[in-house]
């Protein structure tokens, strides 16, 4: 009988920490009404989390305040900083002294996630990032946004900066609302910088029926993360989700939640509004994945902010292979007309003279190698030379 009761004890604890464990990995998420702020939908959405890249969609709040009241211009012109050029991946890699405008710095964070590019705006804006980010914080409390603090213009990692997902949801609703001139940019499928062409990131605002747009983020403590919005009928919704183990997994979870949303499957929400959900759940953000550094100071690359070495889920091989991947065909590029789902068209260019290219496994474009005429390559023969001299060193 003892050995029974040992036997269920052990079953008990096992099972405490595999439910521990599983409450860990799950994610948090919101869905509104964008007409009247509606809850239709949510999971642990005053649930302390880190924002990741989210964080850029304050930034860009700020920034078009700033734009609406006159005191910056599209084309104005912004200097980068020798600390907006240091930013690790993923950025523009604007180099200090260098110059770009608002308009390009608005497009390079929405669409490829630039760190370089929402460092230069918030200095331009703040004077400092640290000034900025304090702007940023107080800039949240007059909009609703009482679980939120913001310590950089960026997402990188800062244990100190946190939100929720009906904090950011709250924010998605007040740019779509107090923004409708400058809201439409998150729609953005690229643009075109320094003679190049850039194509987004986002595959919720490719790919899903009415996407209107909005933002992807990532870090090891936050997990993937996505905003989202989007029109059908003429129901408009605004999605948060945060924590999701793999990047399909965050997209996947949005897309049901939106299914579920435009078919009803959440009723109307009647019963609950956004404005009323202003008390924290409380506790420490989860640290969702095991890569990264825990006190919050990195150097992080790739989509989003994906480190290459310490990151090992399943989702990394994507990325890295994304991270490597540039288009020898050409950018994506925004044309002049839309298809009648409203959606923009998107074109390609040749192929860059000189090189080989092949089709990855998701039909992205690789650069191979440049094509050589039966001699070895620059790159061959620097290799060669780097050996032989290690080899020399070896031997002295």
């Amino acid at each position: 009988m003892r050995k029974v009761k040992s036997f269920v004890v052990v079953l008990l604890a096992l099972g405490a920490f595999l439910l521990a464990g599983s409450a860990q990995a799950r994610h948090a998420a919101i869905m509104i009404d964008a007409e009247n702020g509606n809850v239709l939908h949510e999971i642990d959405a005053t649930r302390p989390w880190y924002p990741a890249s989210l964080t850029k969609v304050m930034t860009l709040y700020m920034a078009f305040e700033a734009l609406s009241r006159g005191q910056i211009g599209l084309h104005d012109r912004m200097t980068t900083s020798s600390h907006a050029s240091r930013q690790p991946q993923s950025k523009l890699g604007l180099r200090a002294g260098e110059t770009l405008s608002v308009e390009e710095a608005i497009l390079a964070v929405i669409t490829r996630s630039a760190n370089d590019a929402a460092v230069v705006l918030g200095e331009h804006l703040g004077g400092s990032e640290e000034a900025f980010a304090s702007q940023m914080t107080a800039k949240a409390r007059q909009l609703g946004m009482y679980n939120s603090r913001f310590m950089n213009a960026t997402g990188l990692p800062n244990n100190l900066q946190v939100t929720t997902p009906r904090d950011l949801a709250v924010l998605a609703w007040k740019i779509m609302k107090n923004f409708p001139n400058y809201y439409p940019y998150f729609g953005s499928h690229g643009f075109f910088f320094k003679g190049r062409e850039l194509h987004g990131i986002n595959k919720f605002t490719a790919r899903y029926p009415g996407a209107e747009g909005m933002k992807t983020g990532f870090t090891c403590g936050s997990g993937f993360n996505l905003m989202s919005s989007a029109s059908q009928n003429g129901k408009r919704l605004i999605g948060v989700v945060m924590g999701g183990m793999t990047s399909a997994e965050r997209y996947q979870l949005m897309m049901n939640m939106m299914d579920g949303g435009f078919s009803n499957r959440y009723g109307d929400g009647s019963y609950r509004n956004i404005s009323t959900m202003t008390e924290s759940m409380g506790g420490e953000p989860p640290y969702q994945l095991g890569c990264g550094n825990r006190r919050g100071i990195t150097v992080a690359s790739g989509d989003d902010n994906v480190p290459h070495a310490s990151y090992h889920r399943p989702a990394a091989k994507h990325y890295q292979a994304h991270h490597r991947t540039r288009a020898a065909s050409g950018y994506h590029r925004l044309a002049a007309g839309k298809t009648r789902s409203g959606k923009n068209i998107i074109s390609k260019r040749g192929a860059k003279r000189g090189m080989t290219v092949a089709k990855n496994k998701r039909g992205g474009v690789t650069r191979v190698a440049k094509k050589t005429t039966g001699t070895k390559s620059k790159t061959a023969k620097s290799s060669v030379a780097r050996k032989t001299v290690k080899k020399r060193s070896k031997s002295a």
